[in-house]
């Protein structure tokens, strides 16, 4: 049996997840003072057991303080009680004194409470569904559904995922058939089902939510959170929703998971339609303004983000300053991208000061390096000061891209080699490192990292991809570049960067015209200069030349420097 954990951290993981939540729906709301009951002798009692508790001997404390609370039917002397048991390290202990507690005054939420977090501290989970149960059902129906929602976090510390989530499920039997907190209680087993990696039962649990209240934010977030796992069962219920005025947030959650997918045009049609149906809405336009600047469309970008510095200067939001911040880091990125390095460098000073020294510090060197001042540009990102190891990881990581986009490949080596010596199960540095690998012809290297990010986060596809793409690429063992990249399609199966790599497999294995269906597709969900390289490439291999101009050109268009492409036009020959 699995002993009782960690109660130095227990209390307070508990109060910092349930408590919270229930105390702001009223649950937790301090009783009325009372009269004391206490005559001498039971103050004399307590006395004792305070003193009891000051030298060091909880457990004589607990005894003597519950005989109290049960002769007085005080609520603080339970709590005190029960709080003495946990002290001690004494579960048991402790339950008696919270099941006490709860006969003597079975109208207490608070005895609820704690019953519940003691069962599960004892791995008693069954138990602790059945106390469960009974705490929603003695709470008014407007405080359930808060109370429902903090669930996941209070089974949390509960080892067998699977068995919680069962045993929550039969506690919210009678909550998923009630209107009023059906929705919520499908969002929680949904989560729950979700953690314990049953993907197609949280996606059920999704779908019972929606349509027992199609307006309820929570089984669409929950379907969000899908998305990218189980696109055809959860699709459908988060069109349905988006198709009327959808809550901001949930539309921009949208649009950011759509975002995450490489679903770019998608999420440019949420983010123009959240800013028609809501334009005071702020995080809307910013948003909008950073993908359109992603998909180069400077002069909408500008007029999106102009639009969220004036909603944002105007209002009191007391987190807006990495929204601001993210705002004139794109504006600036886009002046230089244009040649107006003055403007540039004005939007960048007026950057709130607890910006991200390393976001500002990267931007303001990539402004020196297009100047012609590499070297000061290197030296503004080598001065930027750290305070923690996490901070030093996220410089290393920086230098290390700032120096490969400069095509300083060496010094990129050694600035990451040193990090990973530092930090070397860190995966970021380790994707990093593998990129640099290629690039030197280092292909062991690259493959060792590779595979041990897959063994390290084997529902990650980039890992797959990338090891997938650079053997399909060197035409090398390509039935294993197949597995590997339909294991990223499995993974991520609307990604255009994975669909270009299972094009360029098809290519590389001889079979031109699925390549070009493939990529096709791929570069429509993201214009992109590296599949333009690819998909001109395939075309010209059939002697359409013509047409391969064309896509080369559109890809120079999106990004003139990309150097697949101009090795690939170097390659051929083509001039445009």
């Amino acid at each position: 049996m699995q002993q009782l954990v960690d109660y130095d951290g227990f209390m307070k993981h508990w109060f910092s997840t349930v408590a919270l939540v229930w105390a702001a729906s009223g649950v937790c709301a301090e009783p009325p003072v009372q009269n004391s009951n206490l005559n001498a002798v039971l103050f004399y009692q307590l006395l004792l057991g305070e003193l009891n508790v000051q030298a060091g001997e909880p457990g004589s404390g607990f005894a003597i303080l519950l005989d109290a609370a049960r002769k007085t039917k005080d609520e603080a002397l339970y709590q005190r009680a029960t709080e003495l048991a946990l002290q001690s390290r004494s579960g048991e202990a402790a339950l008696q004194a919270a099941k006490s507690w709860k006969s003597s005054l079975p109208e207490s939420q608070e005895a609820n409470r704690y019953i519940l977090q003691i069962l599960l501290a004892l791995n008693r989970v069954e138990e602790a569904g059945r106390a469960l149960k009974a705490s929603i059902a003695g709470l008014p129906l407007n405080e359930q559904s808060a109370a429902i929602g903090s669930i996941p976090r209070v089974f949390s510390r509960v080892q067998d995922k699977a068995f919680a989530a069962k045993i929550v499920e039969q506690a919210l039997s009678t909550a998923i058939q009630n209107p009023e907190t059906a929705g919520t209680a499908w969002t929680t087993i949904g989560r729950m089902k979700r953690d314990a990696g049953d993907i197609q039962a949280s996606a059920e649990a999704a779908r019972a939510g929606h349509a027992a209240n199609r307006r309820a934010p929570g089984p669409i977030m929950l379907a969000l959170s899908l998305l990218n796992q189980v696109p055809d069962e959860v699709q459908p219920m988060i069109s349905q929703y988006m198709a009327g005025d959808a809550i901001p947030d949930l539309r921009l959650g949208y649009a950011r998971t759509l975002i995450d997918l490489d679903q770019m045009q998608q999420a440019l049609a949420q983010l123009n339609q959240l800013s028609k149906q809501h334009p005071e809405f702020a995080p809307g336009w910013l948003f909008l303004g950073l993908l359109q600047s992603d998909l180069s469309q400077v002069l909408q970008a500008e007029q999106s983000l102009q639009q969220y510095l004036k909603l944002a200067n105007n209002s009191n939001d007391p987190d807006r300053s990495g929204g601001l911040s993210e705002a004139y880091l794109a504006l600036s990125q886009m002046a230089q991208k244009q040649g107006r390095f003055a403007q540039a460098d004005e939007w960048l000073a007026q950057i709130p000061p607890d910006a991200d020294p390393l976001k500002v510090a990267s931007r303001r060197a990539a402004l020196l390096a297009q100047q012609g001042r590499k070297a000061d540009g290197l030296k503004v990102l080598e001065q930027v000061k750290v305070s923690s190891p996490q901070e030093a990881r996220l410089k290393a990581l920086a230098l290390s891209q700032w120096l490969r986009e400069d095509k300083q490949i060496p010094a990129a080596f050694a600035t990451l080699e040193k990090a990973l010596a530092q930090f070397p199960a860190d995966t970021d540095l380790q994707s990093e490192m593998a990129m640099l690998c290629e690039k030197l012809g280092r292909f062991d290297q690259m493959e060792s990292l590779l595979r041990g990010l897959i063994k390290a986060k084997p529902n990650d596809p980039h890992a797959y991809n990338a090891l997938g793409y650079s053997l399909a690429d060197r035409k090398l063992r390509l039935n294993e570049a197949r597995e590997l990249i339909l294991k990223a399609v499995q993974l991520a199966p609307r990604d255009p960067f994975i669909q270009d790599s299972l094009g360029w497999l098809e290519y590389r294995a001889g079979n031109a015209q699925e390549a070009i269906r493939i990529l096709e597709a791929a570069f429509k969900a993201r214009p992109d200069a590296e599949i333009a390289a690819h998909l001109g490439e395939v075309h010209w291999s059939l002697g359409q030349q013509d047409k391969a101009g064309t896509i080369w050109r559109e890809g120079l268009m999106l990004k003139a420097d990309n150097e697949t492409l101009l090795e690939t036009l170097k390659q051929f020959k083509f001039k445009p």
